[in-house]
């Protein structure tokens, strides 16, 4: 059996090395003149694979019983365990994140480039799949090497080309005209996990500042998600996890008046409540206090927009200042501008729709023999190994279907 594999992020990479397990003739294809470019800058360079909170209300998908399904049965042992076979241990952090031992995503990628050496697995580098299409059975690839075109046929044919973020390392979104082709539903492609831009206001006072906060985003008054986590402020907006595990709602509602709250103080409100009723430390300042948590150039613009001395006194408030303070710290509406483009987002949704795809084995429901993983998929889900996750396990649930099927 002959097997194409179109790409070599982490899910072309996992289903190539799982269906050759079976001694199958696997040809695995990248216009780079590498493979795992996507990989190597995931995690910050340390490749965060996998987070001990995934489930499958975490991922934006059309079907939430699908990523149940495709969960129960790729879920974090497996991942574990199929990863420490290949000689890549993982360690996890105290707060549940998982990562190489090495901490290396360019150690994962050699070592997996070693596995499919091992493996026989033909690599056709600098080639580009500009187009395929099926007939009686077969996959009929049309290729492009050094401006040199050709075509190949194939029994079976799995699609790891990735979605349309990080455009400089390659994904573009081509080849999905040719899965409508083939009778798919294609999604919009649309950025996900990238910076939101906003009128910040006075709030361009803080450009460069880091917090951990709430986030919410709302459309037409009507609140859709909200996460907890870091965010950076920017002349544009914010950036970071906490407000980047809300990007794509941008993108998903267009035409509709979209809010952003941010909530600088909420995770620390309750120790601060104490503090105030605590009558041993009414003669402390409140600037003190609000340094316990937040920078000195943070603290002075909070208390600057609740008018409020900086010397003054816990017992010292009244009413108004304490309110001021609050609305200032953990009410904050910004009119959202935009969303980053997919040059500055990690992961993109839309594409296939899960319903088309079989959940235990990523192979398409419309068409025999083709498998659909990675981004392909309109799966994504927040940052903090989540889409690792996904991919990996899209691509070896590929591959153990392909080494296993005649």
């Amino acid at each position: 059996m002959k097997i194409a594999v179109i790409g070599t992020g982490a899910a072309g990479i996992l289903t190539a090395l799982f269906a050759a397990r079976a001694g199958r003739q696997i040809t695995l294809f990248e216009h780079n003149n590498s493979i795992g470019r996507k990989l190597l800058v995931t995690g910050s360079g340390r490749c965060n694979m996998s987070n001990d909170a995934v489930s499958p209300g975490a991922y934006h998908s059309a079907d939430p019983e699908w990523m149940t399904a495709f969960l129960d049965t790729f879920g974090v042992p497996e991942l574990k365990a199929a990863f420490e076979a290949l000689g890549i241990p993982l360690i996890k952090t105290d707060d549940g994140w998982y990562y190489p031992t090495s901490q290396s995503a360019q150690s994962v990628v050699s070592i997996l480039e070693e596995r499919l050496t091992e493996a026989g697995v033909l690599f056709r580098l600098a080639t580009e799949v500009e187009w395929f299409s099926q007939k009686e059975g077969l996959f009929t690839l049309n290729l492009n090497w050094n401006e040199q075109k050709s075509s190949e046929s194939y029994d079976r044919l799995v699609v790891a080309a990735g979605g349309r973020a990080y455009p400089t390392l390659g994904s573009r979104g081509k080849l999905f005209p040719a899965l409508e082709r083939l009778g798919h539903t294609v999604e919009e492609k649309l950025p996900a996990l990238g910076p939101i831009f906003v009128e910040l206001g006075e709030f361009k006072q803080l450009k460069g500042q880091r917090f951990d906060a709430i986030c919410s985003l709302s459309a037409d008054g009507e609140r859709l998600a909200s996460t907890f986590g870091n965010l950076i402020v920017t002349d544009k907006g914010f950036n970071g996890p906490g407000v980047m595990n809300l990007s794509h709602l941008v993108g998903l509602n267009p035409g509709k008046n979209l809010e952003l709250q941010v909530n600088f103080l909420g995770p620390y409100w309750e120790g601060m409540a104490e503090q105030f009723a605590d009558p041993g430390k009414a003669s402390r300042s409140i600037r003190a206090l609000l340094l316990q948590t937040f920078s000195p150039k943070a603290v002075d613009f909070f208390l600057s927009q609740a008018i409020i001395q900086a010397e003054s006194h816990l017992d010292a408030l009244d009413e108004t200042q304490l309110k001021n303070l609050l609305r200032v710290a953990t009410d904050n509406r910004f009119k959202i501008t935009g969303a980053g483009d997919f040059s500055s987002s990690q992961v993109s949704v839309g594409g296939v729709p899960v319903g088309e795809v079989d959940a235990r084995t990523c192979q398409s429901l419309l068409v025999p023999g083709l498998y659909l993983v990675g981004e392909t998929i309109d799966v994504a889900g927040p940052c903090g190994g989540y889409n690792l996750h996904y991919a990996f396990g899209s691509g070896i649930l590929a591959g153990k279907d392909l080494a296993g099927n005649n």
